[in-house]
């Protein structure tokens, strides 16, 4: 809470009255204009200080009028226009007449405004002469003025439109020079990152402005003064206004027209919107614009006219009579002070009044709309009709134009104490409110001073104002001034007959009177004492520098107690000391400082003088410095506990703190919400979320501080609304000061007049809640078992209480159990109270899993209910919680919180609450709540049986089947035929219908119903009427529509109708069907439906006997389709040998198949030559997990499938099936002849065994290996992997040959004539002899091979000893073995023929012809070379050839063979 000071201006004796005040914007300086009260024309102007001092060089009095008075925007210079047109200025230097001259307006001024930075001036007179003047860096005009206009009008208005954005160049100068880092970084171009945009330079000075004339035209003036009409209104214009944000100029007319425009580049405007405000006209307005949103309007009436032009919303703030306005008090003037959201407003009564806006309700935290935003505060009562409100300067003071004379209202913190049971309250500047509490007395104190600050004892009070102290001793009911002294101490403290005030490095202990007895000094390092505060006997004193010391006062003359403390030593970023205060023992020390920064700590400092040591609370976190002293017996509840209330303590900073007067060990502490999370709470709050959690503004959390177990949470709790600020802390109570203006019910009054309002107001501690007058000794037990419950010593706990019988008491600790969920402690303390019904609800409770649901239960006992609705939620037990507001009488939360979180239980909800508004008598809305619980259509109409018409209303009106039937049933009951018909017929119960019409006789009407609708139950009512009068075929119509076959099988059968009965049975069920059969059997006539009944009933064993007997051979073949394995296998076996008598084999097989007689099946399969199906096979394949047979006959019989299948050629299942049967050779035998070289392959891989692999590799050789490499190269793997060396060898032997003798390739012949050496050489072959013997044929074979390639490279570097070699290579013995001779004979013939030897050549061809008489020599020698040859020689080429073709073409027996391209080889190796 604060109070404003009224400081009257210090204005000189010939001062008259004043009729203008400006406040500088920055400065603390106020000028005042005021005009001569006497007949003679005449003015001055004044300059006043915060306080109302006069400067003493800051008056000007002239024999005219002043009109205007304009602040510069930054320097302490102030422009004043005069009537005569004269513009003079004042600064700290005095006033200056020369730099306007004389004669440059010849009337009266009546603009005159600074640009944006001062560095222009605009000034207009009442001729309409304009002019806009350059202003230096010191704020002096200079020279002739940039541009002048003559507008030929009155001049009224100005408004300078704001500059572009951009950096100001001289501002951005000043604060690098003042050392901002950022400023200098703007100026260093290297220090601009690549993504930083350079900075702009914006216009330095807002050069633009728009003036109106008293005609209503608008102009739009550039720097140079000249101008262009934008606009023209309807009317004169009382305000010009522009809205920044948007770039819309506003405009206020005389008619109290609002109207918006767009001013384009070119000066067109667009008028985007025209209003009509409301309020009076014909007389002075206030209009002011703020918030950039908010337009305000006092026209003389009782109230203030808001208008939120963002929201399109409008109010009225009215004056409260309950809070001291008076009636029909009017509004003259207005004023907003945007950096406290404050708006003043002057009355005609002499009164100011403020409205303090708040977005967000300090309750709930929901975000409020329009006239709620606004809270009225208590007036400030002056004297006079106020004529001007002025908020000014940075210190937010606000200046009053009222009677004559100029008040200036500076606000002060509130000064409060309470101490030994006495409570003060400031509630004006000269004026405290005093509360007895031991007592019971209140009064009211005024004083002779300003009072600035307060300390009482329960005998004195003393006040002080930092120049002089006042000491007031009781004197019977009232106080009396025991003394006064001058002193500039601006803290004060006081012990008994000690007076503690402060100076330079010392404490000054004082006499009542002033008279120093003692000093208490602290040298130049310790610092200036500071903070002062005494508790028990013992003050603390806080420095300057940061120093803490204490001192003893229990003696004569004060002691010291402890060392001075350096907290600096131990706090990094320490700013200063804010606060001190010290435990009634003296060994404890709470301590609040602000950062280096000025910004409030989130931490409290505790200091243990006996230890010497410095421990902290951060409320910021909502942890101690040392956790692990904070809660030493942590048990589950207590985490939980700790947790939520922690959680609620995060995101602070403490803002006061105080002892326990007597407890050395119970601190309190006042917490509020840091700014950061102040804004995000009210953010919070806006957002319309329904799990919205919203942090309260201010915290009031105590604490245990001990040495042994450190600082412990003892309680926590939101500030109530009503109350400003913690006082202080005694137990039983805390106490806090309320709100001026702020009714509260207090449980008890105190005496004293009753015209004194109560300013203090008690709360009790939560241990002591029913125990505010107990004993000490009661007092000291509840303390001892709060705080022992609080470290969790239970025993201890006890001890403490164990003496005290009062149920009160133990209330109050069950209560406290709710706080600490101790549910262990609270069936103690129900136990003792004798609430058996709680015991019990706790005890039944147990069940639930959550602790807070359990709590939750006790709560509810005790009858806290908003404790208990608060668990719910927090335990998330929205089940209980709606049973929680049902049982509470709460349905509306009920219904709100099913809907939401509990639709499990939602209709029951609503059906409650219908039984609640039925028995309340509002049948209406418990109505609408039976049809939200879906059960309306048997509680309407008992609720409503008394009512037969309101019933009969809301029957039509609902249109529900179900309730027409019912008003037809009771219709019928009253025997009104017709219309229950007509309500049957509604609700489409046909049955009724059919009924009702029987009943009447219509017969005829009820079959045409029956057999529209098709409905069952009607058809069969229908059908026994019918039965009833013999009528048997529309009996047995009506029972066949009702699927009531036994009932039309029953009437067939008794009247002999066979075709029907036939049709029916098959209709009707198995055993419906069995009766007829045993019906046709019995009769011996129609053998074949007694066959069939019997079938499709699935008694096959009677339908086979029957057909059997009866020669049915074509119901006996149907029957045996529908046999399966399930059936009787001597059935089975009966249709199986009647199959096979009549040919039908493929038939007799299935059954045997099904009869499991597998080996009979397969005898018939090869007997009759049938061809067994993948299908068949598998059914008589058995399953590896059967029982009924063993695994060797399971093998036995998947062998001979397989041979059968085998023999049939069904290859594919012959190997699935020896697979199965574990033969896999048999298998690979069976899949080798189906010749699927794919799936072969793939076999082999899978099975893994060496004959396979080698029966497979011999398959692949038996195909084209040598145009497929993948088969090639299968078959050297399956080789290798089914270690057959010597087969392999030989598959490389053959590969060697087919390089030879298709490819003439000779080089890769020998590289597989290698590979092939080498696997014989591994091989381990049954007969060595036999191995060595094939070894030494492949040697052989292998050198002369290579001894042939090698010829062939000699060729290239020395024929002629290739030749040579050539000749020896012929006389070797069994050289087709190995080279065939034709190759050789080749090389010598083409050789001779390159060389033009034909001769020699002819002679090769022919001993080659010789040699090689089967041959054909074209396949070894080029057919062009030959012709060559036979030319040269002259041997007829074609006839030549053809005879030798012809010849071994005849001894061969065969054909020509073609020439074979040559194509590499790739070595088996490769």
């Amino acid at each position: 809470m604060a109070v404003y000071f009224d400081h009257r201006i210090e204005a000189p004796g010939t001062v008259g009255s004043p009729s203008e005040i400006a406040w500088h914007c920055i400065h603390p300086l106020l000028a005042v204009a005021s005009v001569s009260t006497s007949s003679t024309p005449a003015g001055s102007v004044d300059v006043y200080l915060e306080q109302g001092e006069h400067i003493p060089n800051a008056h000007i009095d002239r024999p005219f009028q002043p009109g205007l008075i304009s602040w510069h925007p930054s320097k302490r210079i102030l422009a004043v226009g005069w009537q005569t047109g004269v513009v003079i200025f004042w600064s700290d230097h005095g006033w200056d007449e020369h730099q306007i001259t004389g004669g440059t307006h010849r009337a009266e001024i009546t603009i005159l405004e600074w640009s944006s930075n001062g560095t222009r001036l605009i000034s207009a007179d009442k001729a309409g002469v304009l002019m806009v003047w350059r202003v230096d860096q010191h704020g002096r005009v200079q020279g002739p003025p940039l541009g002048k206009q003559d507008y030929g009008k009155h001049l009224v208005h100005c408004i300078f439109k704001p500059p572009a954005p951009g950096e100001d160049l001289v501002q951005l100068a000043k604060a690098a020079v003042s050392g901002d880092e950022n400023a200098l970084d703007m100026f260093n171009w290297k220090k601009v990152g690549k993504g930083d945009a350079p900075f702009k330079v914006g216009l330095q000075e807002g050069i633009v402005c728009f003036v109106s004339t008293t005609d209503g035209i608008v102009y739009y003036v550039g720097e140079k003064g000249k101008s262009l009409q934008i606009l023209r209104t309807d009317g004169p214009i009382r305000k010009l206004m522009y809205m920044e944000e948007k770039e819309i100029l506003m405009i206020v007319t005389e008619a109290l027209f609002l109207s918006q425009h767009r001013i384009g580049l070119d000066g067109t405007s667009q008028e985007l919107m025209k209003v009509k405000l409301s309020g009076k006209t014909g007389q002075a307005a206030d209009i002011i614009w703020a918030e950039r949103d908010l337009l305000f309007t006092a026209a003389g009436e009782t109230v203030v006219r808001l208008w939120d032009l963002d929201r399109d919303e409008n109010c009225a703030l009215t004056l409260d009579e309950h809070l001291g306005f008076s009636t029909g008090e009017s509004i003259n003037c207005i004023s907003y002070c945007e950096s406290k959201g404050i708006l003043a407003a002057g009355t005609t009564k002499g009164q100011v009044a403020m409205w303090r806006r708040a977005l967000v309700s300090s309750i709930g935290g929901h975000r409020m709309q329009g006239k709620d935003q606004w809270k009225l505060q208590a007036p400030i009562d002056l004297e006079g009709n106020i004529i001007q409100l002025k908020w000014g300067s940075s210190k937010n003071l606000l200046s009053v134009n009222s009677a004559g004379t100029v008040l200036i209202l500076s606000e002060q913190v509130m000064s409060a104490h309470f101490n030994q049971q006495v409570a003060a309250i400031q509630v004006a500047p000269n004026q405290l409110s005093l509360s007895f509490f031991a007592s019971g007395n209140q009064q009211m104190l005024r004083t002779d001073i300003h009072v600035k600050g307060v300390y009482v004892t329960k005998e004195m009070v003393v006040v002080w104002n930092a120049k002089h102290i006042s000491v007031f001793e009781l004197f019977g009911p009232s106080m009396r001034n025991a003394g006064s002294f001058p002193c500039d101490s601006c803290v004060v403290a006081v012990h008994e007959e000690s007076i503690y005030s402060v100076e330079p490095n010392r404490v000054q202990v004082r006499t009542l009177q002033g008279t120093v007895k003692q000093l208490l000094v602290f040298n130049e390092t310790e610092g200036n004492p500071c903070h002062l505060q005494t508790c028990g006997n013992f003050l603390v004193v806080g420095t300057d520098k940061a120093h803490v010391k204490v001192f003893d006062l229990s003696r004569r003359e004060a002691k010291s107690h402890s060392n001075t403390k350096n907290l600096a030593e131990h706090i990094p970023n320490l700013g200063s000391i804010t606060s001190v205060k010290c435990s009634s023992n003296g060994n404890n020390v709470s301590i609040l400082i602000t950062k280096a920064n000025g910004s409030p700590d989130s931490r409290v400092f505790f200091y243990d003088v006996e230890m010497d040591t410095l421990h902290h609370f951060d409320f910021e976190i909502g942890k101690p410095s040392n956790e692990n002293c904070s809660m030493p017996r942590l048990e589950e509840s207590d985490i939980e506990k700790g947790r939520s209330e922690m959680h609620e303590l995060m995101g602070r900073y403490p803002i006061s703190h105080f002892w326990d007067q007597n407890e050395p060990r119970l601190f309190v502490c006042e917490a509020s919400l840091a700014a950061s999370t102040a804004r995000q709470s009210n953010i919070t709050a806006s957002m319309e979320t329904s799990s919205t959690e919203y942090k309260v503004d201010v915290m009031v959390i105590s604490f245990f501080s001990t040495q042994e177990h450190g600082l412990l949470l003892q309680d926590s709790f939101p500030k109530m609304e009503s109350h400003e600020a913690l006082l202080g802390l005694e137990v039983p109570y805390y106490y806090f000061s309320k709100k001026s203006g702020v009714t509260e019910n207090e449980p008890e009054s105190m005496s004293g007049s009753t015209s004194i309002p109560q300013m203090v107001a008690r709360r009790p501690l939560r241990d002591f809640v029913g125990l505010e007058d107990c004993d000490k000794t009661t007092r000291d037990a509840m303390l001892n078992f709060s705080f022992y419950l609080t470290i969790g010593d239970m025993d201890e706990a006890f001890k403490s209480i164990k003496l005290i019988k009062s149920e009160t008491v133990w209330e109050n600790m069950a209560r406290m159990c709710v706080k600490t969920r101790r549910l262990d402690v609270a069936k103690v303390c129900l136990g003792n109270m004798g609430h058996a019904r709680g015991a019990r609800a706790l005890r039944e409770a147990a069940q639930e899993p959550e602790l807070d649901a359990r709590v939750a239960t006790l709560a509810v006992q005790l009858g806290m209910l908003e404790d208990a609705e608060r668990l719910y939620r927090n335990c998330k037990r929205f089940d209980l919680l709606t049973k929680f507001y049902q049982a509470s009488g709460q349905w509306q939360k009920a219904i709100e919180n099913a809907e939401a979180f509990d639709r499990v239980h939602l209709r029951t909800t609503y059906y409650n609450y219908a039984k609640h508004l039925e028995a309340m008598g509002d049948q209406h809305l418990a109505l609408s709540h039976y049809e939200k619980s879906d059960t309306h259509r048997f509680e309407v109409p008992r609720m409503l049986l008394e009512d037969l018409q309101a019933l009969e209303i809301y029957v039509n009106k609902t249109k529900d089947r179900s309730l027409w039937k019912w008003w037809a049933q009771y219709l019928e009951s009253q025997a009104d035929m017709d219309s229950a018909l007509k309500y049957y017929e509604k609700a489409q119960d046909y049955l009724s219908l059919v009924r009702v019409h029987c009943y009447l006789g219509n017969i005829q009407k009820a079959s045409e119903i029956a057999n529209e609708t098709g409905n069952h139950a009607a058809s069969y009512h229908l059908a026994r009427q019918y039965e009833a009068r013999d009528d048997v075929k529309q009996a047995i119509h009506f029972y066949t529509r009702a699927q009531a076959y036994n009932n039309a099988i029953r009437l067939c059968k008794d009247s002999g109708l066979d075709d029907h009965l036939m049709n029916l049975s098959l209709l009707s069920s198995p055993e419906d069907m069995m009766e007829a059969a045993r019906y046709y059997e019995e009769k011996g006539l129609q053998m074949d439906r007694a066959v069939m009944l019997y079938h499709k009933s699935g008694h096959f064993s009677k339908a086979v006997e029957l057909a059997f007997a009866t020669q049915q051979f074509s119901a006996l073949q149907l029957i045996a389709e529908d046999l399966d394995e399930n059936s009787d296998p001597a059935l089975l076996s009966r249709c199986s040998d009647f199959f096979i008598e009549h040919r039908q084999f493929e038939k007799a097989v299935e059954l045997l198949v099904t009869a499991k007689k597998y080996h009979e099946a397969l005898q018939l399969c090869l007997e009759q030559n049938l061809t067994i199906t993948e299908d068949m096979a598998e059914k008589m394949t058995v399953s590896k997990d059967s029982k009924e047979l063993s695994d060797d006959f399971r093998r036995e019989l998947l062998e001979r499938i397989a041979d059968c299948c085998l023999r049939q050629g069904n290859y594919h299942l012959a190997t699935k099936k020896y697979t199965q049967a574990g033969n896999k050779t048999k298998a690979m035998r069976a899949l080798l002849k189906s010749g699927d070289t794919e799936k072969i392959v793939f076999f082999t891989g899978v099975s893994r065994q060496r004959e396979i692999y080698i029966m497979a590799a011999n398959y692949l050789q038996s195909l084209d290996w040598r145009k497929d490499p993948e088969i090639m190269k299968n078959i050297i793997s399956f080789y290798t992997k089914g270690r057959a060396l010597d087969l392999l060898a030989g598959f490389y032997d053959a590969c060697a040959q087919v390089e030879i003798d298709e490819y003439q390739n000779y080089e890769k012949a020998l590289g597989a004539l290698t590979e092939a050496y080498k696997c014989l050489s591994k091989a381990k072959m049954r007969s060595p002899g036999e191995q060595e013997e094939q070894l030494g044929q492949l040697q052989n074979k292998l050198t002369t091979v290579k001894k042939f390639v090698q010829i062939r490279r000699l060729y290239e570097e020395d024929p002629k000893e290739a030749l040579k070699q050539c000749e020896i290579l012929l006389g070797a013995p069994e050289l087709d073995q190995a080279v065939r001779t034709g190759d050789i004979y080749a090389l010598l013939v083409e050789h001779h023929a390159q060389q033009g030897n034909f001769e020699v050549a002819y002679k090769y061809m022919e001993e080659m012809a010789t040699k090689l008489p089967s041959g054909n020599m074209t396949f070894y020698i080029n057919q062009q070379i030959a012709e060559a040859i036979y030319k040269a020689v002259g041997v007829p080429v074609k006839d030549n050839i053809v005879q030798r073709v012809r010849r071994n073409s005849g001894e061969d027996g065969g054909e020509v063979e073609e020439e074979v391209a040559e194509e590499p080889y790739d070595d088996p190796e490769d």
